[in-house]
């Protein structure tokens, strides 16, 4: 899987992430620590790869939007301030949540659980 990691997230968090097999680039690999969210929304949809951050901006913009990508994972957990911590929930969870992020989802870490919301967030019912 592909990973952009967003500016609040530690740079380690792209170095773990590859030692597992995956693609991942920080923010500031790519010059990018300052970019407005919209952007890095489109590079990930652009590029195919999960945003991993802990903004909730980027579910307010998915939903103001209607997307379907990129899928976002959003770190709200103030138990795992660690990149190897970090890595290890992505890590541990990714088999059976891998489904929901290459459909498009928001998927939400606490302490407690991770939240699956699939995309669009917003629908017409």
């Amino acid at each position: 899987m592909k990973f952009l990691i967003d500016h609040n997230r530690s740079p380690q968090l792209a170095e773990l992430l590859p030692r597992a097999g995956h693609d991942a680039v920080h923010t500031v690999e790519l010059g990018l620590e300052r970019a407005p969210d919209d952007k890095l929304l489109k590079l990930a949809a652009d590029q195919e790869r999960v945003v991993v951050s802990g903004d909730t901006d980027f579910g307010a913009l998915l939903a103001l939007t209607r997307s379907q990508s990129p899928s976002v994972i959003l770190f709200r957990a103030r138990n795992m301030p660690q990149a190897v911590d970090q890595a290890a929930v992505i890590l541990g969870h990714l088999d059976e949540v891998a489904e929901d992020l290459e459909q498009g989802a928001v998927l939400v870490v606490t302490d407690a659980r991770i939240r699956v919301r699939r995309l669009p967030l917003l629908h017409d019912e």
